[in-house]
């Protein structure tokens, strides 16, 4: 009989004995390594080798999206996703107008996203409003003017995406920079809200130009979402967030319970996902799949890939005990959501259809209660100044 070290850990398995198996197997191994590299558009990625097999598969998914969409170009002529609305025989645009949702919701191929969106957001129709050298004479005009909030913006880039190849450099915060200056002078209701920095960066990486990413914002910010989202009061965001708050009682009760348990506030992690559009939140081929949509489709997608979020992480949250524990599962899941098909899937499968007239009820419901709640604080505020102000100093 052989005495080695295999014999010896056979014979303690047959009599019971727990044997601690202090190497881990490869596959634990290579999925406990940590690996970086860049995406699509510059960012530096992060994850393991389950995370670069999904990254892996989902650009394979895109170069078979390319195909199908150039397919169609060569069939039914180029731009035939922008002629749906103007077919003469209505027939022709319903089938377009199907088989282009459904594409969309599938991803536009990177290349293509540019024209799609600006065609499709109204951002070109808007830029048809005004004349050719608009942008140029307004970011010329404003180029030396100070306001608060070109103070905010000149302090808030040097920490949009940091260790960005292109953006994180002076030519890539010049551009940011008049982008953003631009619109807060276009529209002084809005000025510069944090957040819209991310936002802007990313228009940047995806339409190639300064101009094209500026009527994208405008578009956004004009067009597609709710009003006041970004104003001083951040109201319409406040609206956003009600309204999250019932649509997640009534698409996942169990979760919302247990947070209602926990007192957790779904604008600590919803704030940021309605002011950032998901940009600071998730990888960006996710960010992006989830904008084609939201250009196409309206502020109502946001509202499916928020509540989308919640169901997926829903076994992991009702065994959460703390306020902490929350934000935890849900920061995770967000930073390696690597595959844009799996969230949509449960965005617009598992949640339901959500119209957009039944999504503006709603905001109107909610919306005099926020005033009020924000009247009340604005009024507390005031009334602690002017407290402060009539103290005597001894």
């Amino acid at each position: 009989m052989m005495y080695g070290g295999n014999g010896k850990k056979k014979n303690e398995e047959e009599r019971g004995i727990p044997v601690l198996n202090l190497r881990p197997s490869i596959h634990s191994r290579r999925a406990m390594m940590t690996v970086k590299f860049q995406d699509l558009y510059g960012f530096t990625v992060e994850g393991n080798v389950d995370d670069v097999n999904v990254l892996n598969e989902v650009r394979e998914k895109v170069r078979e999206q390319g195909r199908v969409w150039w397919g169609l170009e060569s069939h039914k002529g180029a731009n035939w996703w922008y002629l749906d609305h103007t077919t003469t025989t209505k027939f022709s645009a319903l089938v377009n107008s199907i088989t282009l949702k459904k594409l969309i919701r599938k991803g536009i191929p990177p290349n293509l996203r540019p024209k799609v969106w600006f065609s499709l957001s109204g951002a070109a129709k808007k830029k048809s409003t005004v004349p050719d050298t608009y942008y140029n004479d307004l970011t010329s005009a404003v180029l030396h003017q100070v306001t608060s909030a070109t103070k905010q913006i000149d302090h808030d880039l040097p920490r949009t995406f940091p260790g960005h190849p292109w953006l994180d450099t002076p030519d890539g915060h010049a551009a940011l920079r008049r982008v953003l200056v631009g619109y807060s002078f276009r529209d002084s209701d809005v000025g510069y809200c944090q957040g819209l920095n991310y936002v802007a960066a990313l228009l940047l990486l995806v339409m190639k130009t300064e101009e094209d990413a500026f009527w994208m914002l405008a578009v956004l910010l004009e067009n597609v979402l709710v009003n006041d989202c970004y104003t001083n009061n951040l109201s319409g965001c406040h609206v956003e967030q009600k309204v999250f708050k019932d649509l997640l009682t009534k698409k996942c009760p169990r979760i919302a319970a247990h947070l209602e348990a926990l007192e957790f506030d779904v604008s600590l992690v919803c704030t940021e996902w309605f002011l950032c559009l998901f940009s600071k939140s998730m990888p960006s081929e996710t960010t992006l799949r989830i904008w084609d949509v939201l250009f196409y489709e309206g502020a109502k997608v946001l509202f499916n890939v928020a509540l989308a979020i919640f169901k997926m992480n829903e076994e992991e949250l009702l065994m959460t005990h703390h306020v902490g524990d929350v934000i935890n599962v849900i920061q995770r899941t967000t930073h390696h959501l690597f595959d844009p098909d799996e969230l949509l899937t449960v965005a617009f499968e598992k949640i339901g259809f959500m119209t957009t007239t039944n999504i503006s009820k709603q905001r109107k419901k909610q919306e005099p209660a926020v005033m009020a709640e924000l009247d009340q604080r604005i009024r507390r505020l005031n009334s602690i100044n002017g407290h402060e102000k009539n103290k005597i100093v001894v």
